[in-house]
């Protein structure tokens, strides 16, 4: 963004030496690092943000687009459900048998 090499730092550097004084130039330092780093930190939560954004338009984006497969699937799982209930029958007692059980125990 900005194109500022050793030369003109030490020379910004030594100019604000010479107007700000060297009693309050580390404080002005230190006051300045501060407001660079909250700086930075709200644009983070802000590039943060607009990423959760983009991913939950995703989302929508690919469900919507999902939603014509939707009574396919619940067809299918419908059809796994009832194979399921075939595989396995309930005894007298309540008590759920899989088929080698229930060939096993007619004594």
């Amino acid at each position: 963004m900005f194109d500022v090499g050793f030369w003109e730092l030490t020379l910004i550097m030594v100019v604000a030496l010479m107007v700000i004084g060297p009693d309050k130039l580390p404080g002005l330092a230190r006051t300045a690092g501060l407001w660079i780093g909250k700086a930075q930190a709200m644009v983070r939560s802000v590039k943060a943000d607009i990423d959760r954004e983009l991913s939950a338009g995703e989302l929508k984006k690919s469900l919507a687009n999902g939603d014509a497969d939707t009574p396919d699937l619940f067809a299918e799982i419908n059809e796994i459900a009832e194979q399921a209930k075939c595989n396995f029958h309930m005894d007298a007692s309540g008590q759920v048998q899989t088929p080698q059980d229930t060939t096993t125990s007619t004594t």
